[in-house]
């Protein structure tokens, strides 16, 4: 279970104080990886594109302690573990929202992606972990390329969100723009940039 935290004893004391009350709390970056060699990894192992992303995606966070933090109504509250969520189409072609746990081993992490989601698919229901877990949501619109994606504030689900097209060839290069959508309480925009950073330092070092 997550342990809530008292907002003025911790580093987010000042944003908290800030942005709790805000109408729109969220902030979005945009940042253009470099998946070449995640595309080559995908190809030459046989493994999923996406979740080679959602893996990247969950190690780059684990190592910014803001990720592991979440505001939940007007509470501040810090979770011990990581879940990375992803969509997924069942059989009756409708949509529906699947939690990976993270881990930092690939083939772990690969063989909980492929049984969540295939089990969300065939049974036509959510998998959700957010008791346990802190989930990072993820979207990929793979129909079309796309230079981003700006979700509108709800107010109902505060956790951050990485959504992208259909990654497009440059030369002899892949590119993939990305949009991460966060709230203000959480992280600032330095902690989210640090992140966007160790995503493209794992894409590179993915193997």
């Amino acid at each position: 279970m997550p342990k809530e935290l008292r907002p003025q004893e911790t580093s987010r004391a000042r944003a908290f104080e800030f942005w709790i009350k805000a109408p729109y709390p969220m902030v979005t970056l945009f940042k253009t990886l470099d998946v070449t060699n995640l595309v080559r990894v995908s190809k030459r192992r046989k493994l999923k594109f996406n979740m080679l992303l959602d893996f990247c995606i969950g190690k780059a966070a684990s190592k910014v302690k803001e990720f592991y933090l979440l505001s939940v109504g007007e509470k501040l509250l810090k979770y011990d573990f990581l879940a990375v969520n992803t969509i997924v189409k069942n059989i009756n072609g409708e949509l529906n929202s699947c939690d990976i746990p993270y881990s930092d081993v690939l083939d772990e992490f690969n063989e909980c992606y492929l049984r969540n989601t295939s089990q969300s698919a065939d049974n036509c229901q959510d998998i959700d972990l957010s008791s346990e877990y802190m989930v990072i949501g993820t979207s990929a619109i793979v129909e079309t390329e796309l230079n981003g994606i700006v979700n509108i504030y709800t107010g109902v689900f505060n956790n951050p969100f990485v959504s992208w097209g259909r990654y497009r060839k440059k030369l002899f290069r892949y590119e993939l723009p990305v949009s991460l959508q966060f709230h203000h309480t959480q992280m600032d925009g330095a902690h989210a940039g640090k992140f966007l950073e160790n995503l493209q330092k794992e894409i590179y070092c993915l193997k």
